[in-house]
């Protein structure tokens, strides 16, 4: 195996956490979206705590996509 193909394998690996991202927020907003219509007066609170949880899941995004980055181009 050369050391492109290691890099394209390592950088495949190093996305996989991108799934979990997905089905995460997929999960978030439907939740948010089912307490918001069963009890409307707590919009505020819940819409806080989402925004901050959102930040966090797409941090781990970022940090994903930062680690193929660096294998792909500087190891």
């Amino acid at each position: 195996m050369d050391a492109q193909a290691a890099k394209m394998i390592g950088a495949a690996i190093a996305v996989l956490p991108l799934f979990g991202v997905g089905l995460s927020l997929g999960n978030l907003f439907s939740n948010v979206i089912s307490a918001i219509g069963r009890n409307p007066s707590v919009t505020e609170t819940v819409k806080s705590s989402t925004l901050l949880y959102f930040a966090l899941v797409e941090a781990i995004a970022l940090f994903a996509l930062l680690i193929a980055l660096l294998i792909l181009f500087v190891a």
